[in-house]
């Protein structure tokens, strides 16, 4: 094949390179462009695709995500700070468990060196520009220069063929400089917040605990621990509700006293003992119909948010079936800020593919037999990307939660082409002795339009009331002065505080689920109702006496705003990036000159969280109280032992490695169920194993 490719180009056939960001969507783009997928080729581990095309030979090839990142400059202590002089490295030279870009990295820059034309074809966001930018300017040798770039929202053939026939000339630098400058600004912020905070901690309380705080997860902290406090400090202040019950018509039926709350019990017990067991009069009935639109198409955070709602999934765990959903050529791209779907994505053709699913054809002839097929869309826009609809595809094998991710995002993008929906509100207005006012309600759907496309997601309640003319007396069965208490406001879940960044403009809609997954890793916050642990409560406090700016919503949002101006070509990447070393240097300052008395305030729950993470999670096999880790202070070896030792002499005990971090991971053995370690060593994989069959092995061997 090398020599026939050699000839071709000898009489005048150009090579192209495309570089794709994840393999599905290099298969799928090979296969688009040669009508069929060409089989695949293996260079030093990477699986790349090579076909013909009428314009010469074509490799498809994917990076496997970022193969590069941020890193000081030069061989420097990882415990060192501040860090102001850095570089871009490969990724496998920076973080463990990437040793296999090594290769992949040697096997692009052969393919690059035997190509004439390069393409990015990453995705159409700031990520995928910065991934396509770097691997074509390091591992290509510059060919970010004459690089072109593809612009998809589907993974479909025609949508992929038609983004190769109209790529642009160069790549999106403006998008490219602005995701560099996010990339650097977030790595300064945080290597050097970080390393403040853990170094401070490590030196004053003798335990090693990865710290982490930046630019945006900072401020998304301080918003658990200000709910918090919140509920902490709230006083519960009393007051009174009205329950009523009547009879009408042989039914019992509960009316609303016209006053929602009151203050004072006197009141509230006059108003019970006033109209129990007397009879009121029918004064007024009502009735009023209310159009109600359909909801705009999914953006990325609406979506993630009906997700938990309706699926009970966190906004990571969404996206990730998402992205699966994307490489298979099921939705369009789902990292959007759009609610808003364009004619060119072919609503007819869409729709027409989903009428093939028994699930959803009587629901799409029912559209298409609209004379004009117009959605509904939102304020929300995207320059990128529209909103995230299904390309009308059918999935042929799901899991049952990609299946019902899948089928909210149909019944949504269906919705958004139905009529709006006919509600009939209902009141009557009953009256006791001329001076008290209660209300009986009901509502009913006159005509469900768009809601009977997005059911189940879209349902809402019926309550009818009985038949009533006015001047009818009815009887005031029921009537109780019920005390309340007001409530402090709910814990953040992970569906609101990320509704609550995005409102505060902080993140971006593709980072900010992972900055939530990271409060949970490093041990700031437990359970779905986000309550912060007291390290999270001392590193805001912490990071409010020493550096109030860094926790600052509005200093956040400020950087952002710049980051999308550098987009938008009204700023340069060097200015923002300069102003934002420029802000950081006294902040850093002053963390260095106070780093004894900043680890003081966080010894105590340094040390509590590394207590707790050394607890075992299956109790001591002889005497059922807790195991923990533990290190002996003569050798200084770690192993685990029971934790009544010192007060009923189990002398249960299990060896652990002594190299490397120790890791307890939240699985279990499937021959014991004991809890599984993991111990990482830089370079290396991660060495998962079971210390009680560790053990038991070993007894074995010595018997034989």
């Amino acid at each position: 094949m090398h020599a026939r490719s050699f000839k071709r180009r000898s009489e005048g056939m150009t090579r192209t390179l495309i570089i794709c960001e994840k393999p599905d969507a290099a298969r799928r783009l090979a296969e688009a462009l040669a009508d069929r997928l060409p089989p695949a080729r293996k260079r030093h581990g990477l699986r790349y695709f090579e076909l013909s095309a009428a314009d010469g030979i074509i490799v498809v090839c994917p990076v496997l995500g970022h193969l590069y990142t941020v890193d000081a400059r030069g061989s420097r202590s990882r415990r060192e700070y501040p860090v102001w002089d850095f570089e871009w490295k490969p990724k496998y030279q920076v973080e463990r468990g990437f040793e296999r870009q090594e290769g992949l990295l040697r096997a692009i820059h052969e393919l690059a060196q035997k190509a004439d034309r390069f393409i990015d074809a990453c995705d159409y966001d700031i990520e995928g520009s910065v991934i396509g930018y770097m691997t074509l300017k390091y591992a290509c040798g510059g060919a970010d220069i004459k690089a072109g770039r593809m612009r998809f929202s589907t993974l479909t053939k025609s949508d992929l063929k038609e983004a190769y026939i109209n790529a642009s000339a160069q790549l999106d630098h403006n998008l490219v400089q602005a995701g560099i400058c996010r990339h650097e600004i977030d790595w300064l912020y945080g290597v050097n917040l970080s390393r403040a905070l853990t170094e401070s901690a490590r030196k004053s309380s003798g335990e090693y605990l990865n710290i982490s705080t930046g630019r945006v997860q900072g401020p998304t902290l301080k918003f658990v621990t200000e709910r918090e406090v919140q509920i902490s400090t709230h006083v519960p202040i009393p007051y009174w509700t009205i329950t009523a019950q009547a009879d009408i018509d042989e039914r019992t039926v509960p009316l609303e006293y016209s006053k929602k709350r009151l203050e004072k019990k006197i009141e509230a017990e006059d108003v019970a003992a006033n109209t129990r067991n007397r009879t009121g009069r029918v004064e007024r009935i009502e009735e009023r119909h209310v159009s109600i639109k359909p909801p705009p198409p999914f953006d990325l955070s609406e979506l993630q948010s009906e997700s938990y709602r309706h699926l009970h999934l966190g906004p990571s765990q969404t996206l990730r079936i998402l992205e699966r959903l994307y490489l298979q050529a099921l939705i369009s791209y789902p990292r959007t800020g759009s609610q808003k779907l364009p004619a060119s994505i072919g609503y007819e053709a869409i729709l027409k593919g989903l009428q093939k699913s028994a699930g959803y054809r009587d629901l799409v002839s029912e559209l298409l037999s609209q004379p004009v097929l117009r959605p509904v869309e939102g304020g929300k826009a995207d320059p990128a990307h529209p909103a995230v609809y299904p390309t009308g595809r059918l999935p042929r094998r799901l899991s049952t939660i990609e299946s019902r991710v899948y089928d909210l995002v149909v019944r949504r993008f269906m919705a958004a082409f139905a009529p709006a929906a006919e509600r009939a509100i209902q009141r009557a207005t009953v009256t006791v002795s001329g001076r008290y006012v209660f209300y009986l309600r009901g509502s009913a759907t006159v005509c469900p339009g768009w809601m009977r496309f997005y059911q189940p997601y879209g349902v809402v309640s019926e309550t009818s009331i009985p038949h009533l003319r006015e001047g009818q007396e009815i009887l005031f069965k029921e009537v109780s002065a019920v005390q309340h208490f007001s409530a402090p406001p709910p814990r953040y879940n992970p569906g609101s505080l990320l509704r609550m960044m995005e409102h505060n403009g902080i993140g971006t809609k593709a980072t900010r689920s992972g900055i939530i997954d990271l409060l949970y890793k490093r041990g700031y916050v437990a359970g779905e109702a986000m309550r912060p642990t007291l390290l999270a409560t001392k590193v805001i406090e912490v990071l409010e006496k020493y550096c109030p700016k860094i926790v600052d919503v509005s200093f956040t949002r400020d950087l952002e705003v710049k980051m999308d101006r550098i987009e938008a070509g009204e700023a340069t990447h060097d200015g923002v990036l300069s102003e934002a070393v420029k802000q950081l240097r006294p902040v850093m300052e002053r963390l260095k000159s106070d780093e004894e008395m900043l680890g003081r305030d966080l010894r105590i729950a340094v040390r509590q969280l590394v207590m707790e993470k050394s607890m075992i999670k299956v109790p001591c096999p002889s005497c059922g109280l807790a195991l923990r880790v533990v290190r002996s202070a003569k050798t200084r070896k770690r192993f685990i032992e029971c934790s009544g030792s010192s007060t009923h002499q189990c002398r249960f005990t299990l060896p652990l490695p002594q190299l490397g971090r120790l890791e307890p991971l939240e699985k279990f053995c499937e021959r014991c169920g004991f809890q599984l370690f993991a111990t990482w060593r830089w370079g290396k994989r991660p060495l998962v194993s079971c210390p009680k069959c560790y053990v038991e092995g070993l007894r074995r061997t010595k018997s034989n």
